[in-house]
């Protein structure tokens, strides 16, 4: 075997786990979309290992979503087409707001 493929196949199997690469299981995945400078659904539920997307649908408005309370730093901002995601470990109640427009709040609960 060419040592450029073995040194490609040893990446990938230590990069991907057996596990994610058999069909473990990811969780699902939950959308919020944004329009209008509001987060639709304003609160979301959802399943531990499940993760969240965030889309932004405007014309020409940018975003972020920003989980302040936790202490975090503000997510970057992303613009119409774009979307960000995170996956949320633990249950809990994790409020969030854009930055750029603290009037537009969210709230995902996970059970």
């Amino acid at each position: 075997m060419n040592s450029r493929i073995s040194l490609a196949i040893s990446f990938i199997l230590v990069a991907f786990p057996i596990s994610a690469m058999a069909g473990g299981d990811p969780g699902n995945l939950a959308e919020v979309g944004i329009l209008k400078f509001k987060f639709e659904p304003q609160v979301i539920t959802i399943k531990a290992g499940d993760t969240v997307r965030w889309t932004n649908n405007e014309k020409r408005q940018y975003h972020s979503v920003w989980f302040e309370a936790l202490g975090e730093p503000e997510a970057p901002y992303f613009f119409p087409g774009e979307n960000y995601e995170r996956t949320f470990n633990n249950p809990g109640e994790f409020p969030y707001r854009c930055g750029p427009h603290p009037k537009m709040t969210g709230t995902v609960i996970v059970e």
